[in-house]
């Protein structure tokens, strides 16, 4: 695999720089604060997504290389794999996934796994290298290559640690330890004391203990539960069944409101018939009356009819005599006067006559008008009897109050008794409710230091498992890839020393020890700092080649700064020959590389940043 272009649109204090790179050795040459560590970055940051975590720093990647200037904070990274398919990657950087695109500019993104925490994983598919392993094995900066005197022995180590884990900061022999300690200080033994299992084993002792003192109250919790839901139900029981009677006395006290008031209504209309009563019977004497009066002026107008038809009759009568029998002219006209005066008396009387019969058909009219007004007093008397009968008046309605209001009273006394029987329980469970809170607590406390005794087993053999499968794995690393490491790095160590130093063993008494040109062996921290930097170096140049089906390019950073010439000669001749299949990028301060490479007729790719 190698880097074949780099465009930096915004990305620290880099910005608008286009870079193209070459296979085999490309050297970076810039001076100090021109970029080159803000390059490593971008190229890190493009394959596995800028971290916004601090990670232990005083600041995160995200919050450092966001662009000062402008908004643009992006850039775009090709690459070729070693079978010669080729992809770019577009980063936004604010963004948590790039956008990758094959040869054919097809947007394919979308092909690869997308973790929730990591982002897009294509290059991890694509190499099967992780961020880790690429920072710890591609990329070799200064501050890993050159350490002080008092230093040394961490450099040893770290190379121990590399040919027998694998990781450069892992030790076996410490992460044995390790969990050992842990064993102990997190679990502890049989043995041991004040230590979690012992604490807990013997707070279990305890708690078991005060737990039995405290079990037989249990049983009185239990009958007090079971007398207090008995008369909790009783009470409820006798408040429904007051609640009904206290609801059917409503009813019979609203019946006898009904029947009282039907009482007077009833009442009012028996008064307004008897009214009705007296009116008829007032007006039927009224009616007598007036019959009678009529009559009597009808006998008295008969009377008077006669008396005047009599007299008529009789002047009539002695006029017609005195006419005939005395025949005198003044008789004669005395007769004519009379009968003229009782002809004119008669039309009087008639005209009278007619008055008084007109009086009678008013009596007569008015007769009728009382007769109507009776009919419709009788009408209303028969409505009133109908209304008064069609009225249901309950009977006793006092005596079904009386009963109910007794038996209401009743259940009241019996409700109030078991009310007193209840507090009385109450006070009882309130005494003993905090034995029981107690028992409650230690309960809890049971359960939970019990589930800390099962976690603190389980921790215990994850830790023995973890200890036996980190004792199959060391020594499957020491049967199988330490061997192949140790070989890598004997030949490494050899090519850059001119075979000062031909063979690099480990061993678990003495360490990581190494032949003379003699044939002796010595400790590896007897070997001089330059030296222990050209064995590190070469041991992360030897896992490089391995850690990876594709030929992942090196990334050297300041990597020989403290090197004299002719280590740097070395190392540089070395790495030319041993790692053609690579791309080798070199990012520098000085022409020293420049001048080396020219000198040794090696063909590299300059470029000023």
């Amino acid at each position: 695999m190698q880097i074949n272009k780099l465009q930096i649109n915004g990305y620290g204090k880099l910005k608008e720089k286009q870079i193209n790179l070459k296979d085999k050795i490309n050297i970076l040459y810039g001076e100090n604060e021109s970029g080159k560590s803000t390059l490593l970055n971008f190229i890190t940051d493009s394959f596995y997504g800028i971290s916004k975590n601090k990670n232990g720093k005083e600041i995160s990647n995200f919050e450092k290389y966001t662009p000062w200037v402008g908004e643009d904070f992006s850039g775009k990274l090709e690459y070729q794999l070693d079978n010669q398919e080729k992809f770019e990657i577009f980063r936004d950087f604010k963004k948590k996934n790039p956008k990758i695109f094959n040869e054919n500019m097809e947007d394919i993104s979308k092909q690869f796994n997308i973790d929730k925490n990591k982002g897009n994983e294509f290059f991890y598919e694509q190499t099967k290298v992780d961020e880790a392993l690429f920072l710890s094995t591609v990329i070799i900066n200064q501050q890993e290559v050159k350490l002080e005197k008092q230093q040394q022995n961490i450099l040893i180590q770290k190379v121990a640690n590399l040919v027998g884990t694998g990781e450069d900061n892992v030790s076996y022999k410490r992460a044995v330890d390790r969990i050992n300690r842990r064993i102990l200080d997190e679990i502890g033994t049989e043995r041991s004391r004040e230590k979690p299992i012992n604490q807990i084993s013997q707070k279990l002792n305890e708690l078991q203990i005060e737990k039995q003192e405290l079990e037989n109250q249990i049983n009185i919790k239990y009958e007090i539960e079971e007398k207090n839901n008995n008369l909790t139900n009783q009470i409820q029981e006798a408040q429904n069944e007051l609640e009904k009677l206290k609801q059917e006395k409503i009813l019979q006290e609203n019946d006898k409101i009904e029947n009282e008031k039907i009482n007077l209504e009833t009442e009012l209309k028996i008064k307004l018939k008897n009214e009705n009563d007296e009116k008829i019977n007032t007006i039927k004497n009224k009616i007598n009356e007036i019959k009678l009066e009529n009559k009597k002026i009808n006998l008295e107008k008969n009377k008077k009819n006669k008396k005047i038809i009599f007299i008529l009759l009789s002047s009539i009568l002695i006029n017609i005599l005195q006419f005939i029998l005395i025949k005198n002219k003044y008789f004669n006209y005395i007769f004519l006067l009379t009968v003229a005066m009782v002809l004119i008396f008669y039309i009087f009387f008639k005209n009278h006559s007619k008055k008084k019969q007109k009086a009678i058909e008013k009596i007569n009219t008015k007769i009728k008008q009382l007769n109507f007004e009776i009919e419709i007093l009788e009408k209303n008397n028969i409505k009133i009897d109908q209304e008064i009968n069609s009225k249901k008046i309950e009977k006793n309605p006092k005596n079904n109050l009386e009963i109910i209001n007794q038996k209401i009273q009743e259940v009241e006394n019996g409700l109030n008794d078991k009310k007193i029987e209840l507090h009385k329980l109450q006070l009882d469970y309130k005494n003993i409710e905090p034995k029981l809170e107690n028992l409650a607590s230690i309960e809890e406390s049971l359960v939970d230091n019990n589930e800390k005794l099962v976690n603190l087993k389980k921790l215990e053999k994850s830790m023995y498992l973890a200890k036996e499968m980190l004792e199959e794995s060391y020594q499957k690393m020491k049967n199988t890839v330490t061997p192949k490491f140790t070989e890598n790095l004997s030949k490494t160590i050899a090519k850059i020393s001119n075979e000062k130093y031909s063979k690099v063993k480990l061993n678990d008494e003495a360490g990581l020890v190494v032949e003379l040109e003699n044939g002796n062996y010595i400790s590896a921290n007897r070997l001089s700092i330059g030296t222990i930097d050209q064995l590190y170096l070469s041991l992360r140049l030897a896992m490089a080649s391995e850690l990876s089906t594709e030929k992942m390019p090196i990334i050297l950073d300041e990597a020989f700064a403290y090197y004299d010439e002719k280590r740097l000669e070395n190392i540089l001749s070395y790495i030319a020959n041993r790692f053609q299949e690579h791309q080798i990028i070199i990012l520098t301060c000085t022409n020293r590389e420049k001048q080396i490479l020219e000198k040794l007729k090696i063909e590299f790719n300059h470029i000023t940043i």
